[in-house]
């Protein structure tokens, strides 16, 4: 199917992050705060029903703040008050600190930059060849389908020189999904710890970032933070195949100039949904 599509349209595979690409610019991200919103009445981040996974936050001066690795992209808030909240656009989601994905983010960096620095020396070793392994801790299933989508024509990620393994002791990059499912906690200590150094730890998703909308629980120890030391967060519900792989190479220091950052635009009658 796709030998004959690409026949009959061209070549399909993204150039991304090489060349725009007009669809990754175009993907969803997590809600975020309207520019120059922030200031909005302390009151919304109370609203009963407004945000399900309590993602909307004051800090201690009443500016109005979004924890994108809670958001689970529901889109009431955007409905409910579209003069507040927006879309992010685009795939630049993942942050190097947990703290960079409560929006609007505090200056800092100075600090952010000795942590990209600090993992830029630990994995300039993996250079163009590099190994990831999955660790399912207690998805829904979502963020599997778009790690998935890597390996189709469109995305083909082995044209930038990664491949998957099934074992950890040849993985370089852990990618992990779910909420942390607590049946789920020393499989995953063991595979981080099989992998051999230098390594990488992805948290991809919502669930895995922040814990999602299920946690805290029993069942879960609200994101994978606690479990195995995380060095990119990518937050989505679930993150595009755009997002997974803006998010590996910022791990990697690959990243070009001007792919970095996600845009938040207001929303359209056509995204409340």
């Amino acid at each position: 199917m796709w030998a004959l599509r690409g026949l009959r349209n061209g070549v399909l595979t993204t150039r991304w992050p090489a060349r725009p690409d007009d669809y990754a610019a175009a993907t969803r991200g997590p809600a975020t705060v309207l520019p120059g919103r922030e200031n909005a009445e302390a009151s919304v981040a109370d609203a009963p029903g407004l945000c399900p996974s309590g993602a909307i936050v004051t800090d201690p001066s009443g500016r109005i703040r979004v924890d994108q690795g809670r958001c689970i992209q529901c889109g009431r808030c955007v409905a409910a008050r579209p003069d507040v909240f927006g879309w992010s656009t685009g795939p630049g989601a993942a942050t190097l600190t947990r703290d960079r994905l409560i929006v609007p983010p505090e200056e800092d960096s100075g600090s952010l930059a000795t942590v990209a620095g600090k993992l830029s020396a630990r994995t300039r070793a993996l250079r163009r060849s590099v190994h990831l392994r999955h660790v399912d801790a207690g998805s829904d299933g979502s963020e599997e389908w778009e790690i998935m989508a890597l390996l189709n024509p469109v995305y083909d990620i082995h044209r930038l020189g990664m491949f998957f393994t099934a074992s950890p002791r040849h993985a370089d990059i852990l990618l992990v999904t779910g909420a942390g499912a607590r049946g789920m906690t020393e499989p995953l200590r063991e595979t981080y710890d099989a992998m051999p150094h230098p390594k990488v730890v992805i948290a991809v998703g919502s669930d895995a970032v922040g814990g999602g909308i299920v946690s805290p629980s029993c069942a879960t120890s609200g994101g994978i933070g606690d479990i195995v030391p995380v060095d990119v967060w990518l937050p989505g519900s679930p993150p595009t195949p755009f997002a997974i792989l803006h998010a590996l190479l910022v791990a990697l220091d690959r990243l070009p100039d001007g792919n970095v950052a996600p845009v938040a635009h207001a929303a359209r009658d056509g995204d409340r949904r």
